[in-house]
């Protein structure tokens, strides 16, 4: 279905520009005096750090090749409204939320501001998280930051000059490649409709359109040449001519950041500097070679860093607090864009993860589990918190209750002295139980907590989600 489409390209961007000064498309070439093994440790180092925008842009791509908005995908600069949640037959994409329905737009600012129109949300929590095109979150209006009222938001993009209207509230996107990610809470399949609406009011106006009416146009030119690959695997198929043509080419309206000139000074010896044109053209075979060594090398790096266990770890869960801005930590930012493009803020949602029991043993739905919060002890957040169940291919798990997270919007029973159990199990734990059991799959399974706004104790790691203990 085109909505599961929608959700693969979800589920599974900074700051002033040093070298405006470069010239255009004049021909970049390497330093013919630099060693092999130089060449190739800097074409790793290249690669790592221009590898999100060159995903950002090729997602971007692929999420835009549509002549109108629909579910699957928009044209540039409208929104595209996933409808309903996944289920359990969903298994094309990771650990699929089961919150919040999405409202997606890719922005291009190159040529004037856009102005994002939300509508009074009568308190319901909802974020448009906006990431520049290094993946960077630098706005983030909704519930947390602008709060649920009606609200006009005008983005511009790096280096525009001018006076907004009376009534919009500026936010300036640090490259001309804004993706925005919209989540809207919604409480079970029954308020889908309540979703909708809201969703048919997010709104995308150009700034030279303001204040007149306005459709955005509905028989937008697709190029044909844009493939629908996976934009990992497109990327990943790419040699280094082309991704650094590419990245040359994006960089030159998508600035990098201040801190980046460093980084920028040593790319510049292998030809790798904005608005360049990249050209292997006239190094011998064994530059060549070694650039092309280089990538690979760096490819490896990445696929080496998603790997490795990430976050603090505490009762068996792991929670990671450092999303969704990255500085210079080039290899972190390309690790969490390849395994999980469009990472939220911490301050908008924590998402604890466990495979583990209490006694650091797998998860397994042979056993029956009780998540026990003590009093006053359940996720302190602002918004709200929910508990998903995934098996062990990270899909949702089918049950009897078509139950697949529980969390404080459900109708729970708390104990008498004010804890709360959740109970964590194959089979039913009794009908009076059943208004706090998560259903497990036979086998191994893993829990995830999302913690939407989370309070300030969470963010400090002062809180932290309890072990999982095996029950008898």
């Amino acid at each position: 279905m085109a909505w599961k489409k929608a959700i693969i390209l979800v589920a599974c961007v900074f700051l002033l520009a040093l070298v405006l000064a470069v010239p255009g498309q004049e021909e970049a070439q390497a330093q013919p005096q630099l060693t092999a093994p130089e060449m190739a440790k800097i074409a790793r180092e290249a690669y790592i750090f221009g590898y999100p925008l060159v995903l950002m842009d090729v997602t971007r791509q692929v999420m835009t090749a549509c002549p109108a908005a629909g579910i699957q995908c928009a044209p540039i600069n409208q929104f595209a409204n996933v409808p309903v949640f996944p289920d359990p037959t969903f298994t094309d994409v990771v650990s699929p939320n089961a919150d919040t329905l999405y409202s997606i737009a890719w922005l291009d600012l190159s040529k004037g501001p856009l102005v994002l129109s939300v509508p009074d949300t009568k308190g319901r929590y909802y974020v448009m998280q906006m990431l520049d095109a290094w993946t960077n979150v630098f706005a983030a209006p909704g519930a947390r930051t602008t709060g649920t009222g009606k609200g006009d938001f005008a983005i511009v993009g790096p280096g525009w000059q001018g006076k907004l209207p009376a009534g919009l509230k500026k936010i300036a996107a640090p490259t001309n490649l804004v993706w925005i990610l919209g989540r809207t809470q919604t409480n079970g399949k029954a308020d889908y409709a309540a979703v909708h609406a809201i969703q048919k009011q997010y709104r995308l106006t150009p700034l030279s359109a303001w204040g007149r009416s306005y459709t955005p146009p509905a028989k937008v030119p697709v190029d044909p040449s844009v493939k629908k690959a996976p934009p990992v695997k497109q990327v990943a198929e790419m040699d280094a001519q082309t991704f650094f043509r590419r990245l040359n080419a994006l960089m030159q309206g998508n600035p990098p950041a201040a801190a980046d000139a460093p980084a920028l000074s040593k790319f510049a010896a292998i030809g790798v500097a904005p608005g360049k044109k990249f050209s292997l053209q006239g190094l011998d075979p064994g530059a060549r070679n070694a650039l092309g060594n280089g990538v690979n090398e760096a490819k490896r790096a990445i696929a080496a860093e998603v790997k490795k266990p990430r976050g603090k770890q505490v009762n068996g869960w792991s929670i990671q607090y450092d999303l969704g801005s990255y500085g210079t930590n080039y290899l972190h930012r390309a690790a969490i864009a390849w395994v999980g493009l469009g990472a939220n803020l911490a301050e908008d949602a924590v998402y604890p993860m466990t495979r583990k029991d209490a006694d650091g043993k797998p998860l397994n739905g042979q056993n029956r589990y009780v998540l026990h919060f003590a009093k006053n002890q359940t996720p302190p957040v602002q918004a709200f918190w929910s508990l998903t169940m995934y098996n062990d291919k990270q899909a949702l798990v089918a049950n009897p209750l078509n139950r697949y997270a529980i969390g404080d919007r459900d109708k729970l029973k708390f104990n008498a002295d004010g804890s709360l159990d959740l109970y964590i199990q194959q089979k039913s734990p009794g009908k009076a139980k059943e208004s706090n059991w998560l259903p497990a799959p036979k086998g191994s399974f893993n829990l995830i907590m999302r913690l939407y706004w989370p309070k300030k104790a969470v963010l400090d790691g002062v809180w932290a989600p309890p072990p999982v203990p095996r029950v008898q």
